[in-house]
């Protein structure tokens, strides 16, 4: 069977804590965001981003890979940048098979995507809020099909592809030119979802296979993306905990002298307020679009999620939001303490100075 279709390329970049994404259309001359993104599936009108992200179109990029790729970078107001190459293909499924794996292990794409995004924040550089020195980066590949002849010349149906290719969905899915154990080969396809018999979304945590219409495709593909710059975000987070943490375990296996108490203070405030920033930074993050009930945009949402890792990095991170907050209250429990015993001790002090000059200075 031929195929045409679309090798998408995700690289994304946390860049900073905020995008001002007002001031990053001014220095781009964008336009103004419609709603986003654009489901063609029912769906609440309620449903978008608080914030759309700005878009970047980016045309005849040539990194090596064969044809010549279009592209386009977009902006997410917390801080992730997202690198899209898109890379059209005609061909079976065995050599979809083989050139999924190649692009997948590729390290040209992610040097390439790197080198647009600091090209391009030189110019949107005063829109960032807050920039990083180091970026977390997430590359994540999505193979879109075509529509596809099925039986008597009709399309095909997402219940004729998955028991005649799904062998080869599974290996596209996970980048393997190798095929996969029965046991594997189901695993990854459990992972599916449908709408209408002639659309399929396959997704694993490195790759997902969409096969439906431009239009239905360009809804999936932006949750897939979303759920990646989540994904992003909470990583970082959980770093920069994990990093907090080992500061303040560092400080209290110091002692707990007064002295140490006072200095405590300072740093359970320290810890306080970065605990209260990536809470609020968290809250941002599951604002910028909700998804509610069992709509089909919701299921997909949280199939894709689970399966690229969001909920286990949010645990993670929740986990350790529980441990500052509990190590915060400990700190400052212990400096109360001191501060406690330091006052008790001046109250002592002053009281045996006054009865000192009360006995030497008592009438004879």
């Amino acid at each position: 069977m031929s195929l045409r279709g679309w090798f998408r390329v995700l690289v994304l970049y946390d860049v900073a804590e905020a995008i001002r994404l007002e001031q990053l259309r001014s220095i781009l001359g964008a336009q103004p965001a419609g709603r986003a993104p654009s489901f063609t599936r029912p769906t609440p009108e309620y449903v978008r981003f608080e914030s759309p992200p700005v878009v970047e179109p980016l045309d005849g990029l040539a990194p090596d890979l064969g044809e010549p790729l279009k592209g386009r970078i977009k902006y997410y107001e917390y801080g992730v940048v997202s690198v899209e190459m898109e890379l059209e293909f005609a061909c079976d499924w065995q050599a979809l098979v083989e050139q999924s794996s190649r692009l997948i292990a590729d390290p040209r794409i992610e040097k390439r995507a790197l080198d647009l995004v600091q090209r391009s924040l030189k110019r949107a550089g005063p829109a960032l809020v807050k920039p990083y020195d180091n970026w977390l980066a997430e590359d994540y590949y999505i193979i879109q099909l075509g529509e596809m002849s099925g039986a008597e010349g009709r399309p095909a149906t997402a219940s004729e592809l998955l028991p005649r290719h799904g062998g080869e969905i599974a290996q596209i899915v996970r980048g393997e030119s190798a095929p996969l154990s029965d046991g594997e080969r189901q695993e990854i396809l459990q992972s599916s979802i449908s709408y209408y018999p002639t659309d399929l979304l396959v997704v694993g945590w490195t790759a997902a296979l969409v096969y439906d219409t431009p239009d239905g495709a360009a809804a999936t593909i932006q949750l897939l993306e979303y759920a990646n710059t989540q994904l992003l975000e909470f990583r970082y987070y959980d770093d920069l905990l994990t990093k907090v943490l080992k500061d303040v375990y560092k400080s209290l296996e110091r002692g707990s002298g007064l002295l140490s108490r006072w200095r405590l203070a300072r740093e359970a405030e320290r810890l306080n307020t970065i605990r209260l920033d990536v809470i609020e930074l968290a809250e941002r993050i599951d604002n910028a679009i909700k998804f509610l009930s069992d709509m089909f945009y919701a299921r997909l949402y949280r199939l894709t999620a689970v399966k690229v890792g969001v909920p286990d990095y949010r645990n993670l991170v929740d986990q350790k939001l529980r441990t500052a907050g509990e190590l915060y209250q400990f700190m400052v429990q212990e400096f109360h303490q001191g501060r406690a015993f330091v006052l008790e001790l001046v109250v002592i002090v002053i009281l045996i100075i006054d009865l000192l000059f009360f006995f030497r200075w008592k009438p004879t």
